[in-house]
């Protein structure tokens, strides 16, 4: 098993821009095997979290993995080809901030997005609500931006066990 370090806010390579995968003969699979490991390691060990950009295990290739209950997928040079007018507040945390905070953020409600899988077709796929903002999340990755960077002040952050104990009160 390939687990990787995920790198912390503060490291200065999550404010690098990833670079295009080449498509035509590059070989990834030990990426995408290095993101499968690590980010199920993750999730057993955080209890939270669906999906793992490159450059947060200092990969700088614009590759996304997403292991959701109902679906594993890669995403390769994603890119938001279409957003909804329609914005939303989330509240989202990050394997590079430890999951410890939670920053309340707007994302765009709907999003249509160009990717490639890992056989390299082409896809073309619209994603909404909650899913929506994770790819928007993902993506910001390959671009070097932060949840922490949509912050408008101070009171859009909380402590995950605070988080957690204001979603028991509202079920």
């Amino acid at each position: 098993m390939a687990v990787k370090d995920v790198l912390l806010l503060g490291n200065k390579k999550l404010r690098e821009k990833s670079v295009d995968v080449d498509l035509n003969g590059e070989n990834n699979d030990a990426v995408f095997k290095d993101l499968r490991d690590t980010l199920i390691s993750l999730q057993k060990k955080k209890k939270l979290g669906k999906a793992l950009a490159a450059p947060q295990i200092g990969c700088g290739k614009k590759i996304i993995l997403f292991n959701l209950p109902h679906r594993q997928m890669i995403m390769i040079n994603p890119e938001i080809i279409r957003q909804d007018d329609e914005m939303m507040e989330v509240w989202e945390t990050c394997f590079c901030f430890e999951c410890a905070f939670f920053v309340k953020t707007k994302r765009f409600k709907s999003v249509r997005v160009r990717y490639w899988d890992e056989e390299g077709t082409e896809k073309i796929e619209t994603f909404h609500n909650d899913l929506a903002a994770l790819v928007q999340h993902e993506i910001d990755h390959l671009i070097g931006i932060l949840s922490t960077d949509h912050l408008t002040d101070n009171t859009h952050i909380i402590m995950r066990e605070e988080w957690e104990k204001t979603i028991s009160e509202k079920s």
